[in-house]
């Protein structure tokens, strides 16, 4: 039975703006979905573990609302696990769910950062969506180098985050740190689906790739 790992953040502070923040709904449960109907197994995790706080919750999104009235799922999002909890050679993918807090306790979590690299060295596939790129920024392989330096990759772009006026809020431009660890950045217009696969790395720009960031994950470990 395949298994994935999602990562979400414990970060529910957007800056100094007073505002709430946290993991974006859609981009765990477009690919939740995918994975889930293909018979994939999912585990949650975060990094400290508990209930990951939720931001973008929109009920007019069916898939959204079938994934909260499902217990079993809010459970699972309510008590995720601890990165000490988890085995890396039990997974066959690591999935980095994207949202704003992901900016401020992702880039320098080393247990995840671990994890993420002996999943990626054994064959497995790492993934990401709009701001969970951030999660591997600072992931570095075992011969020292940065596993995204030299591949295609997208995120969140600088400009989509001039566009939502939360530049001056998130420590760094995740486009413009992508790049300074030598990945090979591409991008669509604001807010347009876009879907990069690099032999096992999937990263997704913005919501609207989520589920395209799904399909793929899903053809890497079928």
């Amino acid at each position: 039975m395949k298994k994935v790992l999602f990562v979400l953040t414990s970060h529910d502070k957007l800056g100094d703006t007073g505002k709430k923040t946290g993991f974006y709904l859609p981009e765990l449960t477009h690919p939740f979905k995918v994975l889930n109907d293909a018979g994939i197994n999912i585990d949650f995790i975060s990094p400290k573990g508990g209930e990951a706080p939720i931001d973008g919750v929109d009920l007019a999104d069916e898939v959204n609302v079938n994934f909260l009235n499902n217990q079993n799922n809010k459970k699972a999002i309510e008590n995720t696990l601890t990165p000490d909890q988890i085995d890396h050679n039990n997974y066959d993918a690591i999935y980095f769910v994207g949202g704003h807090g992901t900016m401020w306790d992702l880039p320098d979590n080393s247990k995840i950062q671990e994890i993420t690299a002996k999943i990626y060295e054994k064959g497995g596939v790492v993934a990401a969506v709009c701001h969970g790129p951030v999660g591997l920024v600072n992931v570095k392989l075992s011969d020292g180098s940065y596993l995204i330096a030299g591949k295609q990759v997208s995120c969140f772009t600088d400009e989509e985050e001039r566009a939502v006026k939360l530049d001056k809020q998130v420590p760094f431009l995740l486009e413009s740190k992508m790049k300074e660890r030598g990945a090979i950045h591409t991008k669509a217009e604001n807010f347009v689906k876009h879907v990069v696969v690099c032999k096992k790395l999937v990263t997704g720009q913005n919501p609207a790739s989520a589920y395209g960031v799904g399909e793929e994950i899903l053809k890497l470990i079928s």
